[in-house]
């Protein structure tokens, strides 16, 4: 596997699904359940801050603040806290973080080695059976993937409506 094409190709997926909306598009209500366009990326920038965090102590000792946060809470109550933090933040501040989290993770992704990326059990408290590359596929690709079909229905909605994008 490549992580840094993985890793690009979810990132550009989902620039490719925020082209043209409107601040009032990213703000509407119940895109992806209650969530808003603007909160689902609120949503996704916490996980690319997780990543920072699991790529950051594969390559240093170093604290790891938005993964113990996750570890030590349920998936919703992480994801309620974090988008929560976010909930008073403009548009452009949220976009702005989600892309300045993920050039953190690229900078540090040259530093693990191919070898470490694909050895299971590097990251027990994700499962002993997976490596780092599952988790960049199932956690990153994939929920990219998950959240942008999300939006791309609501695009479809919005655009059937009559507010073209």
């Amino acid at each position: 596997m490549n992580a840094h094409d993985i890793l690009k190709y979810g990132h550009l997926w989902v620039h490719k699904h925020l082209e043209g909306l409107t601040e009032e598009q990213w703000m509407a209500p119940n895109v992806c359940g209650v969530w808003s366009v603007k909160d689902i990326v609120a949503h996704l920038t916490s996980y690319e801050w997780v990543l920072v965090d699991v790529f950051s102590a594969c390559v240093q000792s170093t604290p790891t603040p938005t993964l113990d946060q996750l570890n030590s809470m349920d998936g919703d109550s992480f994801n309620e806290v974090q988008v929560g933090k976010r909930k008073n933040d403009s548009v452009q501040k949220i976009y702005e973080e989600y892309n300045q989290a993920y050039e953190e993770v690229m900078k540090i992704l040259p530093r693990i080695s191919e070898d470490e990326l694909r050895q299971p059990g590097t990251i027990p408290w994700y499962g002993n059976e997976y490596s780092l590359d599952d988790f960049i596929v199932y956690q990153y690709y994939g929920h990219k993937r998950e959240h942008c079909a999300q939006i791309a229905v609501y695009r479809d909605k919005i655009t059937d409506i009559g507010s073209p994008i």
